[in-house]
C-alpha cells in the first residue's frame, strides 16, 4: 500500500533567539557598510509579506536577504524566490537555513551573491514580477532605481527603508520633502506610504524608524531608456540649484535661460516656477521638447 504525502509543511520563521544564534554561529556582526539590521519579529515578517499582495504566481525579488527571516514568510505566498545577497558568508548559509525551517519548499529559493547596485536580469535565475525587501539604509534609493530600471518585469514593490526615505520617496510635489527621489520613483509607477516600522524588531537596534513604500508599475515603464536618462537629466537639473526658477536652473541643461525658457513655455510650464512644483508628467512633456539649443550634451 502507497503511503500519500501530506501538503508541504509551511516555514518556521525566525525569532531573536534564532537570529542570535545563527549570527553567532556565522561570526557575523552587522555593519553600518553594509546598512544591516536583521529583521527577528515574526509578526513583521508576515505582515510585509501580506501587504506586498503576493501571490502563488509570483517569482520575488528580495535584496539583502541576511539570515534569513523575511525568506522564509515570503516561500509562504510566492511561487519562488530570487535573492540578491552582497555577503558571501550570509549567502553561502541561507541555503541552509532554508533546508532546515522550511525544506519542503528549500527548491523554490535561488541564492545570487552580487551587489544589488550593478546586478541586471542576466545575473538572475528567473524574471521577477515583484520586489519585496528590506534594503539597506545607506543605498536604499539607488538600489530601488536601479532595480526598477534593470528588471521591466517588476510590477510592485514594497521596500522597507529609513522613515525619512520612505517619506522623500512618497512625498507629492510642493512639499518639503518632496525631491529627486520623489519624482524617479514616480517615473516607474505610483508610490505611497504603507505604514511603518519600529526599531524594536530589528538586530541590532537601529537609530531610527523604518517605513514600508509600495510602488506599483505603469505602463511607462515600456518605453525607452534613452527617454529614461533625458527625463533623469531633466530632474537631476531641475533640483541641482532648488531655490533657482527653473529658467535658470534648466539653463545648463538647454543651453541658456532663453532656450531654457523656450522649452519651458512649449510644455506648458510657467518659466518662474520652481522645480519641486511639477509633477513626473509635467517632467515627461518637458523632456520631450525639441531643443533648438545645444541641449542636455551642452557642458
Amino acid at each position: 500500500m502507497l503511503l500519500q504525502s501530506g501538503p508541504p509543511i509551511e516555514p518556521r520563521l525566525l525569532g531573536p533567539a534564532q537570529i542570535r544564534d545563527l549570527a553567532q554561529r556565522l561570526g557575523v556582526r552587522p555593519t553600518k557598510t553594509l546598512g544591516q539590521n536583521f529583521v527577528h519579529d515574526a509578526n513583521t515578517v508576515r505582515r510585509i509579506v501580506a501587504d506586498a499582495g503576493i501571490g502563488p504566481d509570483d517569482v520575488v525579488l528580495e535584496v539583502g536577504p541576511g539570515l534569513g527571516s523575511l525568506t522564509l514568510a515570503l516561500l509562504t505566498e510566492a511561487r519562488r524566490v530570487v535573492t540578491v545577497e552582497i555577503d558571501p558568508v550570509l549567502a553561502d548559509q541561507l541555503p541552509r537555513t532554508i533546508a532546515e525551517y522550511a525544506p519542503d519548499h528549500a527548491e523554490r529559493v535561488d541564492v545570487v551573491t552580487a551587489d544589488a547596485m550593478t546586478v541586471t536580469v542576466a545575473d538572475l535565475p528567473a524574471a521577477p514580477t515583484a520586489l519585496v525587501a528590506n534594503l539597506p539604509y545607506n543605498v536604499a534609493v539607488p538600489v530601488l532605481l536601479h532595480l526598477l530600471a534593470e528588471l521591466p518585469t517588476l510590477r510592485t514593490a514594497l521596500v522597507m527603508v529609513q522613515m525619512e526615505v520612505a517619506e522623500r520617496l512618497a512625498a507629492g510635489p510642493g512639499g518639503r520633502t518632496y525631491g529627486i527621489p520623489s519624482v524617479k520613483a514616480r517615473y516607474f509607477g505610483t508610490v505611497s506610504r504603507a505604514g511603518s516600522v519600529g526599531r524594536s524588531v530589528f538586530w541590532p537596534v537601529p537609530k531610527v524608524e523604518s517605513g514600508l513604500v509600495r510602488i506599483e508599475r505603469h505602463p511607462r515603464v515600456d518605453r525607452p531608456s534613452a527617454e529614461r536618462t533625458t527625463v533623469f537629466a531633466v530632474i537631476d537639473a531641475a533640483f541641482g540649484q532648488r531655490r533657482k526658477t527653473l529658467r535658470a536652473a534648466l539653463a545648463g541643461w538647454a543651453g541658456g535661460p532663453v532656450e531654457a525658457e523656450r522649452r519651458l513655455r512649449a510644455a506648458g510650464i510657467d518659466p518662474t516656477a520652481r522645480g519641486e512644483t511639477l509633477d513626473i508628467d509635467d517632467y515627461l512633456r518637458l523632456a520631450a521638447v525639441e531643443g533648438s539649443g545645444p541641449g542636455p550634451d551642452h557642458p
